[in-house]
């Protein structure tokens, strides 16, 4: 009987050795992560993110297509020429098609752009041509046509009067050349840019409000006191932050997985080498921004002894979190140039700035610094009011009152 006994009170303490050899605020992220991932309010709003990644790409690739015009002629020496126009948009790079449609005369051609059934009619009169549409020709339909007609119609020209039309059209050509080689991908790169803005916009509401409704239920339930008398409240702090930290990472690097596998899908995996840099630093930034958003919110948590309060003790966090937002959506370049180096704000903008074009290195190094300085005053600043706080219910806490607590 002896044995069995022994091994038992063996057995307690090395349990007891194991949970003093394991840091008090990794078992309470441990649990924050362990208790979240089986929710499933988390999983379906993960799934949601995912669905909307993807469908934003499906949307794009149906809405991507090439310009189709269908355009009315009478005889196949015009609908030749329609062919050219189609030519004269391609070398143009455009993505487009043009189509002829043969009918007996001009009427019937007329009428069938009246009748919808093509977009326009090239029909030739005795100065040429006339592009014939309802209600005006597409642009770049016009132009190509402007064109091709008044090519043809000059080498025929030049061919019946004996010119050199080479000669004559020597020292004519102009080239272009773009300053800026990442122009054309422009419109991806300020796409990429809002991504990230409100990528981290809902992020930190959500997990930030997480944190705050776990602190209340904790109080309102008595399970806090419990808590604290196990272990210290800086752990408990600290677990809530760094578990929701990792949680709200993990979503982060999955949305930027799929949205990498989205692009390279759908035929833009070239805009990856200019705004890979740009995505890298948005996951330090990314970070460093939500370590130091997420003691402010366990502090909201703390302040309040109700889940009613909390719209109260959460406000100036949706403040600090949507003026940056506004200012990256509305504001000019300077006001951006600024507020990508003020903390909070740089989690949003910087990354966005450098994904839409290059950023001085002497700004990108102050941005880092400002974020990391911030997330380190409001940590401490945060885990002294939640020390001060968390215990006491009773009725909503302001933070100035949270101060004077410390104080006496």
């Amino acid at each position: 009987m002896s044995a069995p006994h022994g091994s038992q009170q063996s057995a307690r303490q090395t349990s007891r050795q194991t949970s003093r050899q394991t840091p008090w605020w990794r078992l309470v992220a441990e649990r924050e992560i362990t208790t979240r991932v089986r929710e499933k309010s988390f999983l379906i709003g993960l799934g949601i993110t995912i669905a909307f990644v993807v469908g934003f790409f499906v949307a794009g690739s149906f809405g991507g297509g090439p310009d189709e015009y269908d355009v009315a002629v009478v005889g196949e020496q015009d609908a030749a020429l329609v062919q050219q126009v189609e030519d004269t948009l391609t070398a143009a790079g455009e993505d487009a098609s043009v189509s002829a449609t043969e009918v007996s005369d001009a009427a019937a051609a007329e009428q069938a752009v009246t009748d919808g059934d093509v977009d326009a009619a090239l029909l030739a009169t005795d100065d040429g041509y006339e592009l014939v549409s309802e209600d005006g020709a597409d642009p770049g339909l016009a132009a190509a046509t402007t064109q091709t007609v008044s090519g043809l119609a000059l080498q025929a020209n030049a061919e019946e009067q004996g010119v050199d039309l080479e000669a004559l059209d020597a020292g004519t050509a102009v080239d272009q050349r773009s300053l800026d080689p990442d122009a054309e991908d422009a419109g991806t790169r300020s796409t990429i840019a809002f991504a990230f803005t409100l990528v981290f916009l809902v992020t930190a509401l959500g997990y930030g409000m997480t944190i705050a409704q776990s602190v209340v239920q904790e109080k309102e339930s008595r399970v806090v006191e419990i808590l604290a008398a196990a272990l210290p409240i800086r752990s408990l702090l600290w677990g809530k932050i760094l578990g929701n930290t990792v949680l709200a990472l993990g979503q982060l690097l999955v949305v930027v997985a799929v949205g990498i596998a989205g692009m390279v899908v759908t035929g833009r995996g070239d805009v990856l080498a200019g705004v890979g840099p740009a995505v890298a630093w948005y996951v330090v930034f990314f970070v460093l921004g939500f370590l130091a958003l997420a003691a402010l919110w366990a502090v909201a948590g703390s302040l309040s002894s109700r889940q009613e309060d909390l719209q109260s003790t959460t406000l100036p966090m949706q403040m600090l979190l949507f003026i940056p937002y506004f200012v990256s959506a509305f504001a000019g370049e300077g006001v951006k140039t600024v507020a990508s180096m003020v903390p909070v704000a740089s989690t949003m903008i910087m990354p966005a700035r450098m994904a839409e074009g290059d950023v001085p290195v002497w700004q990108i190094g102050v941005a880092l610094l400002a974020t990391v300085a911030a997330a380190v005053l409001f940590v401490r600043i945060g885990s002294q009011v939640y020390e001060r706080t968390l215990l006491r219910s009773g009725g909503r806490i302001g933070l100035r009152e949270a101060m004077r607590l410390g104080a006496g």
